[in-house]
């Protein structure tokens, strides 16, 4: 039985006496494991960056939201803040406005809230100070409206026009007084549900007043912790579910439901979903290359089978056997396709660092994905290399040393 040391030191002759050939032979083996490589780090990059981004607006919470009227009141209130596993809640009632500054006036979202949001929006304070319990005509405001919505920045102290179209379907105007700026969370993908950038809140009892409504339009809502919140969200769901007048039969469909109700590992698992769609796509592409790269080294073997008729004649006249000659053969397939893998992890780092680099994201490339890189080529080496070796080894050694 040939030695596998031996196999090696002739597998590295034979690719060294055809050094172009070879390195040709590996291109797409090196294509192919770079790409998948790279797109399995991006997809875990991605995945890591939208999860430090959504929790950038946001600790464990839970978001519902009616598009009806007189859903919501006080009493549901109360339900949503005596479940078991509620860190705190705060009402909300949310529309499109008319902000006027000066002379310029734009649109944005104005949101009456409680003073709890701060907790549960994981609000940082840039200047100023959030609502609380005791304020009237005041706001804060979001980075985006401070400094990019008017030509001119505004301020702590600053004074503000609010226009809303009420539901009489006249339209409601109030002055208010900046209060606080809203520091920005520093995060570029946000959900708009809960991104506080671009928005202006104000007291909730205020906005009721300007809307001509009491009831509530939703709540967002902070778990005591990550582990629970799917939990929570279901307790949470259950109970409001009874509290509105769902039936007990209908609790479970979304449909019988007047209000919608999602967390923040909903939002999570959704980009995850895409990401992963993307990711696949993006393998199934560079799988693409390895079937091409696996061709292409089954095409040099049968090459190389062919070159050295004579010398398998000779060594099987020698004594080497037919499992003998298969080794030798696969080992040399195996080792082409090997040095490939290795200039294919090195070049899919190297791309998915300099793509996480120019998006300013962290890079994540766990040790797994070398090991998966090493076990492709070493795969397509193996499957590429039997056929050919195979028939290396049925070679009847008076004929192969005969051939011309």
């Amino acid at each position: 039985m040939v030695r596998l040391s031996e196999a090696i030191k002739l597998a590295f002759a034979s690719i060294g006496s055809a050094k172009l050939r070879s390195a040709l032979t590996t291109l797409g083996i090196i294509i192919g494991v770079a790409a998948v490589i790279a797109n399995i780090s991006l997809g875990a990059s991605f995945g890591q960056y939208f999860e430090e981004e959504i929790g950038a607006s946001g600790t464990n919470f839970i978001v519902i939201f009616t598009q009806k009227n007189n859903v919501f009141g006080d009493s549901q209130f109360n339900v949503v803040e005596n479940t078991n596993g509620v860190a705190a809640v705060s009402s909300i009632n949310q529309q499109s406005a008319t902000l006027k500054y000066q002379s310029a006036e734009r649109t944005a979202t104005v949101s009456g809230v409680l003073p709890d949001y701060e907790e549960v929006g994981n609000i940082n304070m840039e200047h100023g100070q959030f609502l609380t319990g005791q304020d009237g005509n005041v706001a804060v405001i979001g980075s985006d409206v401070a400094y990019d919505k008017f030509d001119r920045n505004l301020s702590v102290k600053n004074f503000i026009k609010v226009s809303i179209r009420n539901v009489d379907g006249g339209i409601s105007t109030r002055t208010f007084r900046v209060k606080g700026i809203i520091q920005d969370p520093d995060a570029s993908f946000v959900a708009p549900e809960v991104d506080p950038s671009g928005r202006v809140f104000i007291p909730l009892a205020v906005m009721q007043q300007m809307q001509h409504r009491d009831d509530i339009g939703g709540f967002f809502i902070k778990a005591d912790s990550l582990e629970i919140l799917d939990r929570v969200t279901d307790d949470v769901d259950e109970n409001l579910a009874r509290s509105v007048g769902v039936p007990s039969r209908d609790i479970d469909n979304e449909d019988a439901k007047p209000y919608e109700i999602f967390n923040q590992q909903d939002i999570l698992d959704q980009i995850n979903q895409l990401s992963s769609a993307l990711t696949s796509i993006l393998v199934a592409v560079a799988l693409i290359s390895l079937i091409v790269g696996s061709i292409g080294i089954m095409n040099i073997m049968l090459v190389t089978v062919t070159e050295r008729t004579k010398e398998i004649g000779l060594m099987k006249a020698l004594g080497y056997n037919y499992f003998d000659i298969l080794t030798l053969f696969i080992v040399e397939s195996v080792m082409i396709s090997l040095f490939g893998g290795i200039l294919g992890v090195l070049l899919g780092l190297a791309a998915s660092m300099a793509v996480n680099s120019y998006l300013d994201i962290a890079n994540i490339f766990p040790i797994s994905l070398i090991l998966l890189g090493f076990g492709i080529s070493f795969a397509v080496g193996l499957i590429s290399g039997v056929y050919p070796a195979n028939k290396a080894a049925k070679m009847d050694p008076v004929e192969a040393l005969h051939y011309e």
